[in-house]
């Protein structure tokens, strides 16, 4: 999953890129408010969603555990949104390796014109390259963290718009084939979101804002200010930590700027739309250590994070203008 970008390099890449105004200005049209309190957030049944995908085992695209989770997010997701889209396509890896990938659209109030869109890559690393036993090193990651956290969140967020109603316009997207990239291939990161942005499902879509979810689950975390999101997306980063703060969870979103990380989110900056990564970093600044190892499993996944990423979120809708 994603590097941790030459932030001077990469934020040269950026400049002039995407359509419309740059994404800093974000000068998109209010939402209504999705409702007047949030409603508490369940960590046990955000929990109990990133369980049920590690299950099916590693969700590499190409293989059965990925077609077989793929299939059971699809049929959830249709028992809380108003329209699901499933957009597949056969992608292309940097190594040349077909990825038959699905991007998996779920949407609330889908004619509503002013768009939300949250979303979280649901496949897995096909190599748990970061691992410290080499022999490891040709495995599989279980992606409990990094991948399974942000879907497991969002599946949760998704139960409760469907419970408590909204008349806000929330899309909730679970992006494929972000993790089968090179470290020495920037462009082979983030194929699904990619694809989604330059060929989306319905006609002219374009969200007012777009928030990512990327290991929001692991023990230890702390959310920095990501450096793409606070220089492209500040007044959308702004808000969303002011409602982390609001909800009590000030001391895991940290004021501090992170690195810039190719991820995601980046594909939507490209396009000119406000976009955020919510994403964890360890206390010294760096991935967690379980990142990209066989380690990323449902051992170092704390109830804990995902409810302050859960609760944050939720608070953060209710108070949408």
């Amino acid at each position: 999953m994603k590097a941790i970008a030459l932030t001077i390099l990469a934020a040269g890449i950026l400049m002039g890129c995407g359509r419309g105004a740059s994404a800093s200005a974000e000068s998109t049209p209010a939402t209504p408010s999705v409702a007047s309190s949030p409603t508490p957030f369940d960590a046990d049944s955000a929990y109990a969603y990133v369980e049920r995908q590690v299950a099916f085992g590693p969700r590499v695209p190409g293989t059965s555990g990925h077609a077989a989770c793929g299939d059971w997010l699809e049929g959830r997701m249709k028992e809380y949104a108003d329209t699901v889209i499933s957009q597949r396509v056969t992608l292309r890896a940097f190594d040349g390796t077909p990825l038959p990938a699905r991007n998996i659209m779920a949407r609330f109030n889908p004619q509503a014109p002013s768009r939300t869109l949250l979303l979280a890559h649901w496949d897995t690393r096909p190599w748990a390259d970061n691992d410290p036993a080499q022999s490891n090193r040709d495995k599989p990651v279980p992606g409990a963290n990094d991948g399974a956290s942000g879907v497991g969140v969002l599946m949760e967020v998704a139960r409760q718009l469907r419970e408590s109603g909204t008349q806000a316009g929330v899309d909730i997207l679970f992006v494929d084939a972000e993790d089968y990239g090179s470290e020495d291939v920037e462009e082979s990161w983030a194929l699904g979101a990619r694809y989604f942005v330059q060929n989306p499902p319905v006609p002219g879509y374009v969200p007012a804002r777009a928030v990512l979810l990327d290991m929001v689950g692991g023990e230890g975390s702390v959310f920095a200010r990501e450096y793409f999101s606070q220089n492209y997306a500040p007044q959308l980063l702004d808000s969303f930590w002011a409602a982390a703060r609001d909800a009590g969870h000030a001391s895991l979103f940290s004021n501090e700027t992170g690195p810039a990380i190719t991820d995601d989110h980046l594909e939507f900056i490209k396009a000119g739309i406000p976009a955020i990564d919510v994403i964890a970093f360890s206390p010294e600044g760096s991935f967690l250590p379980t990142w990209h190892t066989l380690k990323d499993d449902m051992a170092h996944i704390s109830r804990e994070t995902l409810g302050a990423v859960g609760s944050s979120l939720m608070h953060w809708l209710s108070e949408l203008q």
